[in-house]
């Protein structure tokens, strides 16, 4: 029965794929100007769930660790920064090795302008992401603290309630919104016009990203002592959400539903450690971040950034991944303070890497979102013994 639901959400997002990519292409500007209206009204939806989510996740999941929980928290934002920090490593000795290699042509003009929507409901969320989530951990640790038996039986009660908004509210309506989202790519031309421009760059990402998931399952599943298989085979609905979203956030409700499908995870742990991880662990993309300031270093200024300052940029970058918000392109947005204080880019520089960054972000999202199982998994090694 699992399997026929997994592979039914998977047959409607490649659907909602091909469908947007159809009507982008072959509508007009005033269809467009539907499609964008529907894709705000859906993507406002999703994120007013989120902080929901979070503290409807989070929060319970603490309570269920008791004297865990405090330790639980402190791993986690360890786990996400080493991982965040290692995949950075790798994809700068990568670039040090291959960008000088490579000839990349920069330009993306021609590219349509959106039409404007039709109208904006705005649906703005009661908490914001950050807010939420610490909410969740403050709440959750201080009724661990105080044993307060009825406060935790309630947030038990939120946690359903959440859980029958996700099933019966968000996961219906993501194939919608990811075939508005690529609909609008293909009629402004980010499809046709600059993916081949950047194509060798973010097929060496793409490359990258495996590589890294590689690593982070097999350490999870060399300290869980599991198949990280068991957990992977989970998260193809959950990859394709985040390549059609582009949002660590809005992927959020597949992801969950795909890692409690495994049973080499704990129940309490996957609650706890997916919602935080979509928030704090993004390590697709800080190694995509980290390989593309390095090419349009090159491309625009003729030359590598200096190696202690890459140090120092990725050193820093990790810290700003884990406050970044779990949307489209809020790692590149988090940190852009430090690639024109840290790196030197110029007004041209911070344009050229939103766009690059923009052109592969779902891929980078989905890493980050897969890579979330892997810190669940060693986790999971780490204290499911303890809990028991």
């Amino acid at each position: 029965m699992q399997k026929e639901k997994k592979d039914n959400l998977i047959i409607k997002l490649v659907f909602g794929v091909i469908a947007g990519l159809v009507i982008g292409l072959y509508s007009n500007e005033a269809v467009i100007g539907i499609v964008q209206t529907i894709k705000f009204v859906l993507g406002q939806i999703i994120s007013f769930t989120v902080p929901l989510i979070i503290l409807g996740f989070i929060a319970p999941a603490i309570t269920k660790m008791k004297s865990n929980a405090s330790k639980m928290l402190g791993v986690m934002l360890l786990l996400a920064y080493l991982s965040s920090l290692g995949a950075a490593i790798f994809s700068m000795i990568s670039g040090y090795a291959i960008i000088p290699m490579l000839n990349i042509v920069t330009s993306v003009d021609g590219l349509r302008a959106l039409p404007e929507m039709i109208f904006k409901l705005n649906i703005p969320p009661v908490l914001s992401v950050m807010s939420a989530l610490v909410l969740a951990l403050f709440l959750g640790l201080a009724i661990v603290w105080t044993n307060s038996k009825k406060l935790e039986a309630a947030l038990d009660e939120f946690n359903n309630v959440i859980l029958a908004i996700v099933y019966r509210i968000i996961i219906p309506i993501l194939p919608a919104f990811i075939a508005t989202t690529f609909a609008a790519l293909a009629y402004e031309g980010s499809i046709t016009k600059q993916l081949p421009i950047f194509l060798k760059v973010v097929l060496i990402v793409l490359v990258g990203h495996f590589i890294w998931l590689v690593i982070l399952y097999s350490i999870g599943g060399a300290v869980s002592k599991q198949n990280p298989i068991s957990l992977l085979k989970f998260y193809g609905p959950a990859y394709l959400t985040a390549v059609g979203t582009m949002s660590s956030a809005a992927t959020l409700p597949v992801a969950l539903s795909c890692a409690k499908k495994s049973k080499v995870l704990d129940d309490d742990i996957a609650n706890f450690a997916i919602p935080l991880g979509a928030t704090v662990h993004l390590c697709g993309s800080v190694l995509t971040e980290v390989f593309f300031v390095m090419t349009v270093s090159q491309v625009l200024y003729g030359t590598l950034p200096a190696m202690g300052t890459m140090v120092l940029f990725i050193v820093l970058l990790g810290i700003f991944a884990i406050g970044a918000p779990g949307v489209p392109g809020g790692t590149v947005m988090a940190s852009l303070g430090i690639i024109s204080s840290v790196l030197g880019f110029d007004d041209t520089g911070i344009a050229l890497m939103l766009t690059i960054f923009a052109l592969q972000d779902s891929f980078g999202t989905a890493c980050n979102v897969v890579g979330d199982g892997a810190l669940a998994l060693i986790l999971n090694g780490i204290f499911k013994n303890k809990k028991k």
